[in-house]
């Protein structure tokens, strides 16, 4: 796989704590001025995101990616995944607040792969996926396999 970069472009106005920002995809263009806030971040979103979501968007989407990887390699590729990923941040004694866990839940529609290949394949695809590999720097994560 070659060199990848991407950019994001980010915009902020005002203090922290009534402040507001936007979020913007400057090498795509895939979305622009995506608005978050701090009590958006730690309370209700109120249609607004937060750096959390955006990286359980991330680490959800590069899983799945490995996920269909791996299945095809077996000669099972997938009809469907659908992957649901929850990213924890929580206050770390002597440390101030660290995202601590990830966890992914993922099933599937894959002709001719039972439950034990998917969960071996889901589990390889963890071990493969940039973004499990980023996060287990400093938290855990937990992946949840099973077909439909």
């Amino acid at each position: 796989m070659p060199r990848i970069v991407r950019e994001a472009d980010v915009s902020w106005e005002g203090n922290v704590a009534r402040g507001a920002g936007a979020l913007t995809a400057a090498s795509s263009g895939a979305f622009t001025e995506l608005p978050f806030s701090l009590p958006t971040r730690v309370g209700q979103a109120e249609g607004k995101t937060s750096p959390e979501e955006l990286l359980a968007a991330a680490h959800g989407g590069c899983f799945t990616m490995s996920l269909t990887s791996e299945l095809t390699k077996a000669g099972t590729p997938p009809e469907r995944l659908d992957v649901h990923c929850t990213v924890t941040m929580d206050e770390v004694e002597g440390k101030g607040h660290l995202i601590v866990h990830s966890e992914i839940a993922v099933t599937g529609s894959v002709p001719g792969c039972d439950a034990a290949a998917f969960a071996q394949a889901a589990e390889v695809a963890d071990a493969g996926c940039s973004f499990s590999t980023l996060i287990r720097a400093s938290a855990t994560v937990t992946v949840t396999a099973s077909l439909t």
